[in-house]
């Protein structure tokens, strides 16, 4: 066991929310966003036509809910868990309540971790997610219609005893459309609806101590939880080598391994079933990952791409592992979830699927920080028309994305 994944599901069928009804299929980014204003404060960043819009709650950390390319009307794009919004709850260990790009830190497991009780065993029994990443709010310090910058300043402790007083600066900025298509490295594609945003997360040391990897360091964890489908495919992109140089091409032992029919690696790319309807993970060490990672939903027409900061010549990224590991900072830049049934006629507990990144693991001293920036673009058109902005971004056509696994 070594992720989110497996706490979400468990923790979720143990609150009795499994199987729930969460963000409804086919939702509008209205209605998610009259929904969400029900129950939490909401800042709303859109573009002058109102097109490209972005939902941003601050009281979760400044994490951004969901977004859209088509106004009140478009599809919502995020994973929103309804039903524990609505019932006013708060769970002892983890309140998973959705959002296309949330703030964690790293580790998760492991004698570094800042998710499990000191001395105690990996188990979800002894697994909390800290208040701080989980229902506490950040402050809003400034606000604009492209954009919303946050902060909070808390302590963690990990496994190992050691305390780290954090601050975090986080800014939420929507992109213009000319500029997300330059950092993309594509052409506008005439017709194509597309809405790109960015979260850029500094973690500063506020402490007196410098952050030293004998007792432990922490890294910034973006996660991104989306609406799955049936013909949902995540694909990421690799750099090719033999595993004695470059590790694992895939790490896909997370909860037993992936089963054959819903992964596959061709050539440089690893696809990835997103239908949530099998509990399974992959992820990516840096001497594999290329800073960027996508999925493809051939029912909706929707191409989903990730880019991320991605530092070259850092090998260092927290294990989150749950055991006492060998080598702490052997872990993954880039992971992609499938949530499904914790164990077979169980109930899932969204169902969603994730795109994840993961910043090197940060040795700072007193009032230096790390940043790292989680970069979300969805675009929305005919197969003909964004088969070229997948071939230039992934590598790989759209056709060969829908044939990988028969839909």
């Amino acid at each position: 066991m070594r992720r989110l994944g497996a706490g979400l599901a468990a923790l979720a069928m143990a609150a009795g929310m499994a199987g729930a009804p969460c963000a409804a299929r086919g939702a509008t980014f209205g209605e998610d966003l009259e929904f969400l204003q029900k129950h939490v404060e909401v800042v709303v960043l859109s573009d002058k036509a109102g097109d490209a819009r972005v939902a941003v709650v601050p009281a979760l950390q400044g994490r951004v809910m969901t977004s859209t390319a088509g106004g009140a009307g478009g599809p919502s794009f995020g994973w929103i868990n309804r039903e524990l919004f609505a019932s006013g709850k708060r769970l002892e260990h983890f309140n998973p309540f959705g959002g296309e790009d949330r703030f964690w830190l790293g580790p998760e497991g492991g004698q570094f971790s800042v998710y499990h009780v000191k001395g105690g065993p990996f188990d979800l029994e002894h697994w909390y997610v800290p208040p701080s990443l989980d229902t506490e709010p950040f402050d809003v310090l400034t606000k604009a219609q492209d954009g919303v910058v946050t902060q909070r300043q808390f302590e963690v402790t990990n496994y190992s005893g050691t305390k780290f007083q954090v601050k975090v600066d986080r800014e939420v900025r929507l992109l213009a459309a000319a500029d997300a298509w330059k950092r993309l490295g594509v052409a506008p594609v005439e017709g194509v609806r597309m809405v790109a945003y960015e979260s850029a997360n500094r973690i500063t040391n506020a402490g007196r101590e410098p952050w030293k990897k004998e007792t432990g360091l922490l890294s910034v964890w973006i996660l991104g939880m989306f609406a799955p489908s049936p013909r949902t495919t995540v694909v990421v992109p690799i750099r090719p080598g033999p595993e004695s140089e470059f590790g694992k091409t895939v790490v896909d032992d997370y909860f037993g391994k992936v089963p054959a029919e819903r992964l596959a690696v061709k050539d440089k790319t690893v696809y990835f079933r997103a239908d949530g309807a099998c509990r399974s993970k992959i992820g990516f060490g840096p001497k594999r990952a290329t800073g960027i990672l996508g999925s493809y939903d051939a029912a909706g027409k929707v191409l989903t791409l990730v880019q991320h900061t991605f530092p070259e010549g850092q090998s260092d990224y927290v294990n989150s592992q749950w055991k006492l590991q060998d080598n702490p900072y052997a872990g993954e830049v880039a992971n992609s979830y499938n949530d499904g049934p914790a164990s077979p006629g169980a109930k899932p507990a969204g169902p969603f699927y994730e795109l994840e990144s993961s910043s090197p693991a940060a040795a700072l001293e007193p009032g230096k920080g790390l940043e790292h920036v989680h970069r979300t673009v969805h675009l929305l058109g005919t197969q003909e028309q964004l088969d070229g902005v997948a071939r230039a971004a992934l590598g790989v056509g759209i056709d060969e994305i829908v044939k990988v696994f028969g839909k």
